[in-house]
């Protein structure tokens, strides 16, 4: 018991060393050398898979931010790798300035997340040159999209802006031979991607029908975005974010 007393009074002040005093009987420069290197080490680690959250804060007020991180959060895995993951969760509740830092280090956390994402069972029976339009086409379980209030692909250090846009940006990440990439869309191809990805299309001129009649724009601008739309989904199979297409639901190859 004097054992686990004793860690925990250790962990507790190497988490948080300003508020809870070291334990008794150890001596100040050996604990001097473990809080520097608890610290640093996630210091580090964060700033690696934050680059620009780091640029932007620089590193007095990135080192103030990892510290309320370090003394704030209870870790929930021991694995490096999840660590940012908990910080971007940790991130999203605790307030921290500037606005944008929770959904600019979801931005960049997306990356990791993705480059060690497990890609599932494949699908059978896709044909990766099927038509896109009479046929369902299958969205790669390593394409994600997503939506962000603020322009987080063009924030940095001098891009720093006062009030989110009011147009959302949108973007799907996704990965093919091992690279991850970003691909910043306009609404109506992000709504196409998210009904794809929720398996809303018998065909992808069915898709592109509802996209066209959720937006509203009258004829000429429903035929404008099916002609857009189909251009659209070649160019996403081409990147590999649709993998190609199945028979059309009810309909036998």
């Amino acid at each position: 018991m004097d054992l686990k007393r004793l860690q925990r009074e250790f962990a507790a002040h190497l988490r948080d060393p300003d508020r809870v005093p070291a334990p008794a009987d150890i001596e100040p420069r050996r604990m001097d050398v473990y809080r520097e290197l608890f610290f640093n080490n996630l210091r580090e680690l964060l700033a690696g898979t934050f680059p620009v959250c780091h640029a932007i804060l620089g590193r007095e007020g990135w080192s103030r931010l990892a510290r309320r991180f370090y003394a704030e959060h209870k870790a929930r895995t021991p694995y490096f790798l999840e660590v940012p993951r908990e910080f971007v969760e940790w991130l999203g509740a605790a307030g921290a300035e500037p606005p944008f830092l929770a959904e600019l280090a979801h931005y960049e956390w997306v990356e990791l997340a993705l480059s060690i994402a497990e890609a599932g069972d494949p699908v059978e029976g896709i044909d990766p040159d099927g038509d896109l339009l009479e046929q369902q086409p299958v969205l790669s379980p390593l394409a994600w999209p997503l939506a962000y209030r603020w322009p987080v692909h063009r924030l940095s250090a001098s891009c720093q802006p006062a009030e989110p846009p009011a147009v959302p940006t949108f973007v799907i990440v996704h990965r093919r031979e091992e690279k991850v990439a970003f691909l910043q869309v306009d609404a109506p191809t992000a709504r196409l991607v998210e009904l794809l990805d929720g398996g809303e299309a018998p065909t992808g001129r069915a898709v592109l029908e509802r996209v066209a009649t959720e937006m509203g724009d009258g004829d000429a601008g429903r035929r404008a975005l099916l002609a857009s739309g189909e251009r659209m989904l070649c160019l996403l199979r081409e990147r590999g974010i649709v993998l190609g297409t199945l028979p059309r639901q009810g309909v036998s190859p």
